[in-house]
């Protein structure tokens, strides 16, 4: 019997070891382990283990035959792997919000301690990027408001902004020089024209923002009210529905981007990702809920010029990484991805409508 149980078990942490070596994923030993001592010898010997690629690092992994059972295993820094821990098992239960995110189940280091892998339950539920209907839409923006409203002075604020990010306006600040001093060094790295061009855009725009940052940051803490426990990636994609009972109940996943900040950060991402038709209903709905918990909104014209500076703030920040990419390492992704968000910035205008006005 145990002789049996152990070559089960066995069986099982070799297959998933060789899954995702197949796909040159480091820990995959490690990650075997950590789900031999979660199934407990629930897997059968002719079980088939089955890996679909989610996302960059994330799969779904099918334990076929007897169990039929699914999990979501996520690759992670060191340190996101941390924030994401406190997340599922001491910030959101701190907030009585502990079923608002996937279950983690366990956890494996890679041996150099380079990468871990965290274990989740599967939601086996859609995104509202995937199923966009009224009901959905009004429980994922439901969520949120009880997010924020029971963020607002908590005292697990401070070990969040201490683990995670700062959302708030001074940090735009630093991003914007950070930038600005990336921009300014790739001057003397060869270029096309076109990139060249993109690159000078960027610059001029990153200058006009930074003259601009202490008026904007003192409005911004002046109308974006008090701060909040964040999300910090708060697109369709991170807001699984369930339906159950004719009842929709929203749960949000990867929270790599948890911070502290002024609840518009999140909204403003939700907003931009969802359709121009549907924004100003959700907004209204927001709106309503954090007037149940007694908090209140500025108007609709404060709000959309917050929401336009968050999602500034967020495409300064992403000018970062190809930059660095391209300077310290020649990566060509960096010239595309620079153009691109170059681009990006050209089209940008506030959520709302026009008739409510936009962004002095």
């Amino acid at each position: 019997m145990i002789a049996s149980r152990a070559s089960k078990t066995s069986a099982l942490r070799e297959r998933v070891a060789r899954a995702l070596d197949e796909r040159r994923e480091p820990g995959g030993a490690e990650v075997g382990e950590a789900l031999e001592r979660l199934l407990d010898g629930a897997a059968a010997l002719d079980d088939a283990i089955g890996l679909e690629r989610l996302q960059k690092g994330v799969y779904r992994l099918r334990v076929n035959g007897v169990t039929g059972r699914t999990l979501v295993i996520k690759r992670h820094t060191p340190a996101i792997a941390h924030t994401d821990r406190l997340v599922a098992e001491r910030w959101l239960p701190a907030l009585g919000l502990g079923d608002r995110c996937p279950r983690l189940l366990a956890a494996a280091a890679q041996q150099e301690g380079r990468w871990v892998w965290h274990v989740y339950e599967d939601l086996r539920a859609e995104t509202i990027a995937e199923r966009r209907e009224r009901a959905r839409l009004e429980a994922a923006v439901d969520v949120v408001a009880r997010l924020h409203t029971r963020g607002v002075g908590h005292a697990v604020l401070p070990e969040v902004r201490w683990h995670g990010r700062d959302h708030g306006a001074r940090s735009s600040i630093a991003c914007l020089r950070d930038g600005i001093a990336l921009l300014e060094a790739l001057a003397t790295v060869r270029k096309p024209a076109r990139f060249a061009a993109a690159r000078w855009r960027l610059l001029e725009r990153l200058y006009r923002l930074f003259d601009a940052a202490p008026g904007l940051v003192s409005r911004m803490e002046k109308a974006g009210g008090p701060e909040t426990l964040l999300h910090g990636d708060l697109g369709p994609k991170n807001i699984f529905v369930a339906t159950t009972s004719n009842r929709c109940s929203a749960r949000l996943i990867d929270w790599d981007h948890v911070g502290v900040g002024p609840a518009s950060y999140d909204l403003s991402t939700l907003l931009y990702q969802s359709s121009p038709a549907d924004r100003p209903w959700m907004l209204s709905r927001y709106r309503e809920a954090l007037a149940r918990a007694g908090h209140r909104l500025p108007g609709d014209r404060e709000l959309n010029g917050l929401f336009h500076a968050a999602e500034t703030a967020r495409g300064v920040n992403s000018i970062i990484w190809p930059a660095m990419a391209l300077l310290n390492d020649g990566a060509a992704w960096g010239r595309s991805g620079l153009v691109d968000i170059d681009d990006w910035f050209e089209s940008l205008r506030p959520p709302l409508p026009d008739s409510v006005g936009g962004v002095a």
